[in-house]
C-alpha cells in the first residue's frame, strides 16, 4: 500500500511551511520546491488546492507566499489524504480489481480490511504538529529528497543550529 505522491508532497510542504513559521515570513512556492527537491509546479498546485481548502493561508505578490492558519497543525492526516486523494484510497482493491467488497472479496480482502482500518486510525490520530520536529535541519533531511540537504538548508541561513 503506498500514498500518492500528491498526498506526500502535501505533508512535506505543509510540515516545511509549518517548520518556518517562527521566521514570521511567507514561505514561497519556490523556496519549498528547491529546499525539498520537489518539482515547483506540482508542489504549487498542491499548496494552492490547500488555500483554497483553508489548510493554508496565501497571499499573492512578490513577498506573499503561504503560512499556516488555526486549522493547520490540528489538520489529521486522514484529512490531508480526502483533500488530495478523497478516501476512495481505502475502498481500491489491493489487486486493483474492479469489483472488491465484503460482498465480493478479493482473495486479499480480508487479510487487508484490518490493516485499512486500523491505518485510518492511525491516520485520524495524527495532526501535522506530531509530525513536527524541533530541530529544522534534522526535519528537513527527513523530508527532503535531496541528498546533504544540512548543508544546503544552512548555506543561506544566519543560524547554523536550529
Amino acid at each position: 500500500m503506498t500514498f500518492s505522491k500528491s498526498f506526500g508532497y502535501a505533508v512535506r510542504g505543509v510540515l516545511y511551511i509549518a517548520m518556518m513559521q517562527d521566521e514570521k515570513r511567507y514561505v514561497q512556492v519556490e523556496e519549498i520546491a528547491t529546499r525539498l527537491a520537489v518539482p515547483r509546479h506540482f508542489m504549487g498546485k498542491i499548496l494552492k488546492k490547500l488555500g483554497k481548502r483553508n489548510v493554508l493561508l496565501s497571499v499573492k505578490g512578490p513577498s506573499g507566499g503561504f503560512t499556516v492558519n488555526e486549522i493547520t497543525l490540528r489538520l489529521s492526516l486522514l484529512n490531508l489524504i480526502d483533500i488530495t486523494d478523497s478516501l476512495n484510497f481505502f475502498k481500491t482493491c489491493v489487486l486493483n480489481l474492479k469489483e472488491c467488497s465484503a460482498e465480493n472479496p478479493c482473495p486479499m480482502h480480508y487479510q487487508i480490511e484490518p490493516v485499512n482500518r486500523e491505518l485510518m486510525t492511525i491516520l485520524s490520530n495524527t495532526t501535522i504538529a506530531d509530525l513536527l520536529n524541533n530541530n529544522k535541519t534534522e526535519l528537513v533531511d527527513s523530508i527532503s529528497t535531496a541528498l546533504g540537504t544540512e548543508n544546503f538548508f544552512n548555506k543561506d541561513s544566519k543560524e547554523k543550529n536550529y
